[in-house]
């Protein structure tokens, strides 16, 4: 009997939920995972794969890939090793987007429960506030800051979180006014809950399947920005990063077009990677598809 009752605790311990049996049944969010994976051991491994500096000129410059196999992916015009700069410039790229990500989160998702929640003055203030940041295009916005403040790591993820809240703010906002109406809030108010227990323990957790969507297109979206950014000389240059090596490599695209295509492929498949996993996490979470 105790054996039997083992047994029983071991297969409701590797039961999964339905939610997360239909993402292990996405192809396209198994691929995403597969590639974003990557991505994070090349992230978080850079100083063991690469101890050295991955600016430091440690070759002849223009070596091809495969020429030398202590350089595989060969090296650019100053001589640095591409490989050791893509592997670090994981690491920066990511760090810009999730930090710009995280401060579009904390702004789209105040403004837009204290305007859906409360109404009135403050939902229109948040409605004017939010079309205003929206009638000038986000990487506009973000280059405009940029070129007043001095770039660097912290300053462009500032920028780019600061540009790409409205449209987190308008989804949450759209929830919150769904939810503000529906049966379980107003049973939470006719029994006398406050708001703040109202807002974390109803409304917030109901919204969280949108907002996770969003949040992968958004960090896809903060890495783009920061590679444009670089691109056009504004990112941060003590730091190697997919969008300086693209940058400097547009100079000889023509001659040696390993050395933007190599970063610029490795933005391609992170980009790829998170969107991938927004369609996986959007048919995870849609009511629709659970069995």
């Amino acid at each position: 009997m105790v054996v039997t009752t083992r047994e029983a605790k071991e297969r409701r311990g590797l039961r999964l939920s339905p939610r997360l049996r239909q993402m292990l049944r996405s192809p396209s969010a198994l691929i995403g995972w597969g590639l974003l994976l990557v991505v994070l051991v090349m992230a978080a491994g850079a100083d063991l794969f690469y101890p050295d500096d991955p600016l430091a000129m440690v070759a002849e410059p223009f070596l091809r890939p495969g020429s030398d196999p202590a350089f595989l992916l060969g090296t650019d015009m100053m001589g640095r090793d591409i490989a050791a700069g893509i592997v670090h410039g994981a690491r920066a790229s990511l760090l810009i987007a999730l930090m710009a990500t995280l401060v579009a989160l904390v702004l789209g998702i105040a403004l837009g429960l204290a305007g859906g929640f409360h109404g009135g003055l403050v939902d229109a203030a948040t409605v004017r506030l939010t079309e205003f940041f929206q009638t000038v295009p986000p990487f506009l916005f973000t280059l405009t800051i940029i070129a007043v403040i001095q770039p660097n790591l912290w300053t462009i993820a500032l920028a780019i979180g600061l540009t790409s809240w409205p449209g987190l703010a308008r989804l949450v906002r759209a929830e919150t006014l769904r939810l503000r109406h529906g049966e379980m809030v107003q049973a939470s108010i006719a029994l006398g809950a406050g708001d703040w227990r109202i807002i974390t323990r109803d409304i917030l957790p109901n919204a969280m399947g949108p907002i996770l969507v969003s949040t992968s297109l958004m960090v896809a979206t903060a890495i783009l920005t920061e590679s444009a950014l670089a691109f056009m000389g504004l990112g941060d240059p003590n730091v190697a990063s997919w969008g300086n090596m693209v940058g400097s490599g547009r100079e000889v695209l023509r001659t040696d077009w390993y050395i933007a295509a190599l970063p610029g492929a490795a933005i391609l498949l992170t980009v790829l990677a998170l969107n991938l996993l927004g369609d996986g996490l959007a048919d995870a979470l849609d009511p629709r598809s659970r069995q």
